[in-house]
């Protein structure tokens, strides 16, 4: 069931009743009675709590591309569910009914959310996703080793806001994730999400170590669409490892951003620039062809064909192409 009293992780008491939370890089020292930026973990009378422990908006059924995961067990879907709260404030959020508001939610205990995943035949796991995860921490730690204990897939689709302690508790039992890096500036971050780019990076470094990790850049247009901002973003990922999946998305006026929608000749000029350094680069919410496929480097036969959400041809196998035998690092073919 859902916990309003469940006492969090990752805090310590300061003076005058207040606390001081180290979940994530926002550092909130909390008042008695106040919440922190994400406003689902809360100071009562000098106990941190958690607020959303339990208490799911969203619960779907969604393909494995829709994360996006494009090398972790392609053509699978898994069980996908969000609370309420994150811990940056977007300007152009996407989701930021769930987000940035309160919305009404249903209770789903671990114990429920195990049952509902075993309940879906050919069901994968479950993606902590829709909202920013690791405000969720006690549920999603606690859920997560149900899940590993039961053999499923643990997945989170995250924007890497949390401080290196917690996540390493956490990554033993975290199959993939998918990290919205929105920029290698701190300027960015400050000026549209009331934060810092250093902590996602170091979320990109530490996981994939552990995990496999696809990385999502959202190009808004006078932002971070320059070709200097696409070969930072690149220099970097090539930098922690060149085998890392790369997805450009597109954005859309949301939230409180009106900048109209990113013209799609732009994600095609960072795919090209991209593709200088990574084999692996993706095109997200625009149509076309090709934006979608996994080509071999090697043969460059097309080896995983991709439409929309869905997978049309897969052409690996125990992470070999079909035709070369060239070294595909694809999770599970």
């Amino acid at each position: 069931m859902a916990d309003p009293q469940k006492k969090a992780m990752y805090w310590e008491p300061i003076e005058e009743g207040r606390v001081h939370c180290r979940l994530c890089p926002q550092s909130c020292r909390i008042s008695d009675g106040a919440v922190g930026v994400c406003r689902v973990r809360k100071n009562g009378d000098g106990v941190l709590r958690s607020l959303n422990y339990g208490r799911v908006t969203s619960v779907n059924f969604d393909p494995m591309e829709k994360k996006p995961l494009f090398h972790f067990f392609p053509g699978s879907s898994i069980l996908s569910i969000g609370t309420l709260g994150c811990n940056l404030s977007c300007g152009f959020c996407q989701n930021w009914q769930i987000s940035q508001e309160e919305v009404p939610t249903q209770s789903l205990d671990p114990q429920q959310a195990l049952r509902q995943a075993e309940a879906y035949p050919d069901n994968l796991g479950i993606a902590y996703t829709y909202n920013e995860p690791f405000i969720w921490y006690e549920y999603v730690l606690e859920t997560a080793l149900l899940i590993r204990e039961a053999g499923q897939k643990n997945v989170l689709v995250t924007n890497g806001y949390v401080e290196e302690e917690p996540l390493r508790e956490l990554l033993p039992f975290i199959d993939a994730m998918n990290v919205d890096v929105k920029s290698m500036r701190d300027e960015f971050y400050r000026k549209l999400c009331r934060g810092k780019a250093g902590p996602a990076k170091r979320t990109v470094e530490i996981a994939h170590d552990t995990c496999h990790v696809e990385v999502t850049n959202l190009v808004i247009p006078g932002w971070n669409d320059s070709d200097e901002d696409f070969r930072e973003m690149v220099d970097w990922v090539a930098g922690v490892d060149p085998n890392i999946p790369l997805h450009f998305s597109r954005y859309h006026p949301a939230y409180q951003m009106t900048e109209p929608a990113t013209p799609a000749n732009t994600l095609y000029r960072a795919r090209d620039i991209a593709r200088e350094k990574l084999p692996y680069v993706y095109l997200g919410n625009i149509p076309g062809e090709d934006i979608e496929d996994t080509i071999c480097p090697s043969c460059r036969h097309k080896v995983v064909e991709r439409r929309g959400f869905g997978v049309r041809s897969l052409q690996v196998k125990d992470g070999k192409c079909a035709f070369c035998d060239a070294t595909i690092p694809i999770v599970g073919n």
